[in-house]
Formats: C-alpha cells, structure tokens, sequence
C-alpha cells in the first residue's frame, strides 16, 4: 500500500507564498511521474505541475511563473513553492504520483495512480 502525505497548506494573504510538500511511503519499485492537481469549490480538478522522474517539467498556464515543482527523487517527495499568490489559488491541493509497484509492472511498463488526502490553500480576495 502507497501513501502519500501532505503538508503546507494554509491561509495566506494575497502576494504571498506557501510552500507544499508531499511524501510517498509504501512498498514500491520506482515512481514515474510526481504532481500536483487543485480543486477549487464547484471546479473540476486540474494540473497545476507535474515532475517526472528525469526532470521533466509541466506547468498549467495560470501558475508559470508563479509556482516552482521539484522533486527529491531520493527522499521520494515533491514540492510546491508557491510565490504571489492569488485569491483565485484557493483550492484544495491534492498530490498525485504514478506509481511502479513491483518488478511486474516493470516489465509489463503498468503504474498505478495514487493521490494524498489533499491540503487547502486560502488566498482571500
């Protein structure tokens, strides 16, 4: 079983920065991808970065510039900086990996999709 745990979430005021982290624990092989989704009330969820194993990087187009991922790929976590903050930033944060659980998945190049229990960010308006 794969956990991932969060942390960092807050009240913050317009202009501000936050900094998330995400932790995952469990038994696993490697992860592929690590990010963060967002779901503000009455919004679906979106990407707001993703990081891969190798660096690579993917921002949404409202946090580019704003908002720096990265990864500890020893530590197995992902990050979260935040800077200039906005009210329209207030969601719930979830962190999300792709996950190779054993020696099988490897082979069979299968990854399962776990998420954390999410943490709220506030920017009031």
């Amino acid at each position: 079983q794969v956990q991932l745990v969060e942390s960092g979430g807050g009240l913050v005021q317009p202009g501000g920065s936050l900094r998330l982290s995400c932790a995952a624990s469990g038994s696993f092989v490697n992860i592929n991808f690590m990010g963060w989704y967002r779901q503000a009330p009455d919004k679906e969820r979106e990407l707001v970065a993703r990081i891969s194993f190798g660096g690579t990087i993917t921002y949404a187009d409202s946090v580019q510039g704003r908002f720096t991922i990265s990864r500890d790929t020893d530590k197995n976590m992902v990050y979260l900086l935040m800077n200039s903050l906005k009210p329209e930033d207030t969601a719930v944060y979830y962190c999300n990996a792709e996950i190779i659980p054993d020696m099988v998945s490897v082979v069979k190049r299968r990854f399962v999709e776990v998420w954390g229990q999410g943490t709220l960010v506030t920017v009031p308006s």
